[in-house]
């Protein structure tokens, strides 16, 4: 990604989280916004059509990530956007789920720094 390029969403209900990931992300250069609920994050992306990819915590109340990805895979100006999942869920089968949902990618918790650069690389 271009530094102009580098603007991140993170969808989190642990604010802990979103603290931790966004100083990791701005000291490399990134652009981060942040959502502490899936409807507020949909709502951003559909306000802000910079943004290059988005960090969803998959267990969140109200609308998990798995019904956000779907919302979002189905709404069609923003469907094309790069979907992370996040989640402490690292149990066998976990990933498979989250990428069967919609997601381009996936990190379990805790954030493994260098792993995360390089799956944003990606995208």
């Amino acid at each position: 990604m271009e530094q102009t390029e580098k603007k991140i969403l993170i969808i989190d209900d642990d604010s802990r989280n979103i603290f931790a990931l966004t100083a990791i992300l701005k000291s490399r250069g990134f652009i981060v916004f942040s959502a502490a609920s899936a409807q507020e994050g949909i709502e951003m992306l559909l306000q802000n059509k910079s943004i290059k990819a988005v960090l969803m915590d998959m267990m969140m109340p109200e609308m998990d990530g798995y019904e956000a990805i779907d919302y979002i895979r189905n709404k069609e100006e923003i469907a094309h956007i790069p979907i992370i999942a996040v989640t402490a869920q690292a149990m066998v089968g976990d990933k498979e789920k989250c990428l069967e949902a919609g997601a381009n990618d996936y990190i379990s918790k805790p954030i493994d720094v260098d792993a995360l650069l390089k799956v944003l690389a990606n995208y």
